[in-house]
């Protein structure tokens, strides 16, 4: 009895140590077909991705919202006030970093001087956007 449980664990082993380091991997390549016209280049939409994930980590929340005014504006009233073009961008970019008081009423908005130019810049993408406007 003990032989033919020693031969079905052998085995098994063997099926199981042959079966498990012999599967090869294949590469498989997607095609992601001819770019169309009408779609937007990957980099505009990718930074603006990556300022919506910036102002979520951020504190923004505290102060403002995506379509609700809060104790500032919501991030929609913004990109209503303001066009989309490389200068509001860094305009904002500059308000997010300093701060500021006085455009939205006299309530300060806190300065977040830790933030870099770039994750800023991508913030004011992201809050830019987000009325539909593409950036000109």
């Amino acid at each position: 009895m003990k032989n033919k449980i020693s031969i079905i664990v052998a085995v098994a082993l063997a099926f199981t140590l042959m079966y498990c380091g012999s599967k090869k991997t294949e590469t498989q390549t997607e095609d992601y077909g001819t770019p169309d016209e009408t779609t937007e280049p990957v980099q505009s939409v990718d930074v603006i991705a990556q300022g919506e994930a910036l102002v979520k980590a951020s504190d923004c929340k505290t102060c403002h919202h995506a379509t609700n005014k809060l104790v500032g504006p919501s991030h929609t009233d913004v990109a209503k006030k303001y066009e989309f073009t490389a200068a509001n961008v860094t305009y904002l970019a500059k308000k997010i970093i300093e701060g500021g008081t006085g455009v939205w009423g006299e309530i300060p908005m806190s300065p977040h001087a830790d933030l870099s130019q770039i994750d800023a810049e991508k913030m004011a993408r992201y809050v830019l956007s987000l009325d539909g406007e593409k950036e000109h």
